[in-house]
């Protein structure tokens, strides 16, 4: 019966090898990604009349790289692997055996916005709104990494579109659902904080969007991926990935209600001036 069902394309996760070392399409997405964040906050930055240099963009996703790995291995293990962690706490440092969490590795890029901020003396949602356009563009990237690896795919569906993976022992026509995330979390989160950004908004407004926009499309496409398999669903019916992205919804309402707030009082102030 799979036969009726997209069949999973051949591809090689490695794109060449020299002896020991190899060149992943995975690793090369998340290059890619980097590479064109650098590309658009550099430009950002040159249109930012001074506010912003390329030395700073440098320094921030220096700060950025650091908060994803550490922040995305921490969550990963926390919420994701507790158990093993509870056996083995060398277990946390054992990131060549994989897992990376976005919503620890979101915690790690929050912590570091706040202490670039502290270091350059700006405000930490002007920092935030800064980030906030350049993060979809490696979420999409990465998702195009899982969907190359015929990893983290959709649930059982017979939608037209239905893919069978190799690497599903089961076998079973699923939903590609690392595609809807790039679309999503990807493409289409994108072009909404881009057209946010174009012209001056309210502080936090980007960064409250960024929230907003991924929690929301994140608890949708997580009605199509399959749960992990050790955790399951929670009250048989709501994922981890659903339960980790609504206080970002709530944090992304919040942020924005902030700005608006510290906007009014520059307001107030600078009428009284």
């Amino acid at each position: 019966m799979t036969e009726n069902f997209l069949q999973f394309p051949q591809i090689d996760p490695i794109i060449f090898s020299i002896g020991p070392i190899a060149l992943r399409w995975y690793g090369m997405m998340y290059l890619i990604g980097f590479l064109a964040a650098i590309f658009i906050a550099n430009k950002a930055a040159d249109k930012s009349n001074g506010l912003w240099t390329r030395e700073q963009v440098s320094d921030l996703l220096f700060y950025g790289f650091l908060g994803v790995i550490l922040g995305g291995r921490l969550g990963y293990v926390l919420f994701y692997q507790f158990d093993y962690f509870l056996a083995d706490p060398l277990y946390l440092v054992k990131i060549w055996q994989g897992g990376m969490s976005f919503h620890g590795g979101l915690l790690g890029v929050i912590a570091a916005i706040y202490l670039f901020a502290r270091k350059t003396n700006k405000s930490f949602l002007s920092v935030g709104d800064f980030v906030a356009p350049l993060v979809p563009i490696g979420l999409g990237m990465g998702r195009i990494g899982n969907f190359i690896n015929a990893e983290l795919w959709g649930r059982q569906t017979d939608v037209p579109w239905a893919m069978v993976f190799p690497t599903d022992d089961l076998k079973l026509p699923r939903h590609p659902s690392q595609l809807y995330e790039f679309a999503l979390e990807g493409v289409v989160l994108f072009i909404i904080l881009y057209v946010i950004t174009r012209k001056p908004r309210t502080a936090g407004l980007a960064s409250g969007a960024f929230l907003i926009g991924y929690g929301v499309f994140r608890m949708i496409v997580e009605l199509f991926r399959e749960p992990d398999a050790h955790l399951g669903f929670y009250f048989s019916f709501i994922s981890m990935g659903q339960i980790l992205s609504l206080p970002m919804v709530i944090a992304g309402i919040a942020l924005i209600y902030w700005g608006w707030v510290q906007q009014a009082k520059l307001a107030i102030k600078g009428q009284k001036s």
